[in-house]
């Protein structure tokens, strides 16, 4: 069985809550879908990264998708900064102690499947204040959430970027660390620097940190 990742940002909290809504009435789960929202500095992650605030609100997607939305919590995000997120991408972005060794957004993206031009895109997108929803599915269920996430107006990632790069944005200026959310895992168990993210530790790095062998 072939799993898929796709990802929608909306500039719309009430097109994403409804978009959610109609996720959990089509059957999809916590499991399958996640949101991620740009937050504030009161909702942020405590210092070490870790997940906590688990009963912030993002505003009025609050008001939809409620059985989606049972593990909000904040999260501070390198290059992004504080935002709330639920669903299965949570546990991409804090797993391993990912956030305390500065994990990005970008970097759990591609992770999960999504192209590195796009996850430049989505993470600019949250930290502009937009709201990602990303479903991870087999390939039948993968089609019903494009058609049911359709429905609610997604914009254009790709057309948005350029918009972007017209007005002087940087793809990949974020602070996103290099290697991935393993090798960084591996790192700092192990003290080697594979990801390239911790040279004072030695090891060995690779030219492009986002090299899909790391």
């Amino acid at each position: 069985m072939t799993i898929r990742t796709i990802a929608r940002m909306f500039d719309s909290p009430a097109a994403a809550s409804a978009a959610l809504q109609d996720l959990e009435a089509d059957g999809f789960t916590e499991s399958e879908v996640s949101l991620v929202r740009a937050g504030d500095d009161s909702a942020a992650a405590d210092k070490d990264g870790s997940a906590a605030a688990t009963g912030a609100t993002i505003g009025t997607v609050a008001g939809g998708g409620a059985g989606l939305l049972a593990g909000l919590g904040a999260l501070a995000i390198p290059g992004v900064g504080p935002i709330v997120a639920a669903g299965w991408l949570v546990a991409a972005l804090t797993g391993a102690g990912a956030l305390a060794a500065a994990g990005g957004l970008i970097g759990a993206l591609i992770d999960s499947g999504v192209e590195r031009p796009e996850a430049d895109a989505l993470a600019e997108g949250v930290r502009r204040g937009g709201t990602v929803i990303t479903v991870r599915a087999d390939e039948r269920r993968v089609v019903d959430a494009e058609r049911i996430l359709a429905r609610h107006a997604p914009i254009d990632t790709a057309l948005r970027a350029d918009e972007w790069r017209g007005d002087g944005w940087v793809a990949g200026a974020q602070s996103d660390p290099p290697g991935r959310v393993a090798s960084r895992a591996v790192d700092r168990t192990a003290s080697t620097n594979i990801s390239g993210a911790y040279p004072e530790q030695g090891g060995s790095t690779t030219s492009d940190p986002f090299d899909r062998g790391r």
